[in-house]
């Protein structure tokens, strides 16, 4: 199949993107990055030689391991305008939700909201906080089945409220939140906030000087391009001294740096974000992470997002000829994804597996979630499959 590039933004070479980057594009239809995305082929690369020089371990001395850390934490603050004292690394989102949960200084009595429908990374965390006499409440979703941002807004004027936790994009449906009037409110009325960014970043733009949150988590393997076992945490410099993780990373403390004299129990934490690293750390994961990052950073997320609009448009402009529900917001909430009601769809999401197309199903809903070497060509190619209950490749 030849793809179209006129939908990529000026300046956005999609062409070479592909061929340098994603070798395999043009054998697979790929459309579940919202599940994993490919590694670009500079981050293959960069873990084969790890692996590599891992069969000789003197080939990775204490200085170059760290290195790559610091490598890491410095693409991470860049991805969101942070400081790089404001990033710890961490294996997945999971991690870092589990540690705001357990960190923050809550009390008896107090409230954390989660919008229903959340991802159960996003849930789980917070309803164990009962152990300690927190309550966490869901608050119901819109009709849309969106989260109900009024009704969050109004819910955080109660004092009880201490911490509103939510996901930039919900994992099925595609929603964007309004973190700008979100952490509004929150800085009005004394609420932590508390981001799941792993269904955002890479592909929507963001930036933590301009829309402050406490804490934000987000694992690599998705929009991010990066291996399984790589993420990091953001936590807002002001709140980083108020801080202890309930797990003490043996790394997290001073001192620890000099692995001649480890037998120094006296350091306190650090000042910055590394206090809340449990080390030991996957290096090749978070080596690989930088390299999609570089990436990222070359190609620009606001590009990103701007083509994945436009090669979306296929899709949404035939649902609409056909009367087929899209759950996926447009405008100002929409995200990279475009999900659509399974039920109303004539072959069905088999029709596009049957085809060799890569997608998910999410709480009844088709998500198709292409990035940015995808084409408006390949979105096309999706709706007339959807068209057909016997699709066949031409």
């Amino acid at each position: 199949m030849t793809p179209v590039f006129a939908a990529s933004p000026p300046g956005y070479d999609i062409r070479a993107l592909r061929e340098t980057e994603f070798p395999g594009a043009d054998r697979q239809l790929y459309l579940n990055h919202a599940s994993t995305g490919p590694l670009p082929e500079r981050a293959r690369r960069a873990l084969d030689l790890f692996m590599r020089d891992r069969g000789s371990p003197f080939a990775l001395p204490d200085e170059r391991l760290q290195a790559i850390l610091a490598e890491g934490r410095r693409c991470a603050a860049r991805l969101i305008n942070a400081d790089v004292a404001e990033i710890a690394l961490a294996t997945n989102t999971s991690f870092g939700l589990n540690l705001a949960a357990r960190m923050l200084p809550f009390e008896r009595g107090d409230i954390v909201l989660v919008s229903d429908m959340e991802f159960p990374a996003n849930v789980f965390p917070w309803r164990q906080l009962s152990d300690k006499g927190v309550t966490m409440e869901l608050v119901p979703v819109t009709a849309e089945g969106w989260p109900d941002e009024a009704r969050i807004m109004d819910r955080m004027q109660d004092r009880r409220v201490r911490a509103l936790a939510i996901s930039q994009v919900q994992f099925h449906n595609g929603y964007a939140a309004d973190l700008d009037v979100l952490s509004a409110v929150a800085r009005g009325t004394g609420t932590w906030l508390v981001v799941d960014a792993i269904q955002a970043l890479g592909h929507l733009p963001f930036d933590v000087r301009k829309t402050p949150v406490d804490i934000l988590a987000c694992g690599a393997q998705k929009w991010l391009l990066g291996p399984w076992g790589a993420g990091f945490v953001y936590v807002r410099r002001e709140l980083v001294p108020e801080l202890a993780s309930p797990l003490a990373g043996w790394s997290a403390f001073a001192g620890t740096a000099n692995y001649t004299t480890l037998c120094d129990y006296s350091g306190s934490l650090l000042d910055d974000a590394r206090r809340f690293e449990l080390i030991t750390l996957p290096f090749q994961d978070i080596l690989g992470m930088s390299h999609a990052l570089d990436l990222l950073h070359e190609v620009g997320v606001d590009r990103i997002a701007r083509h994945l609009e436009a090669i979306g448009q296929p899709v949404l402009e035939w649902a609409d000829r056909r009367g087929v529900r899209v759950a996926s917001p447009r405008g100002a909430r929409s995200s990279g994804m475009v999900c659509l009601a399974a039920a109303d769809l004539p072959g069905g999401p088999e029709a596009l597996r049957a085809a060799g197309v890569a997608t998910s199903v999410r709480e009844g809903l088709l998500r198709l979630a292409p990035h940015c070497y995808n084409t408006i060509e390949e979105m096309s190619r999706v709706a007339d499959l959807l068209t057909s209950s016997r699709p066949s490749l031409p």
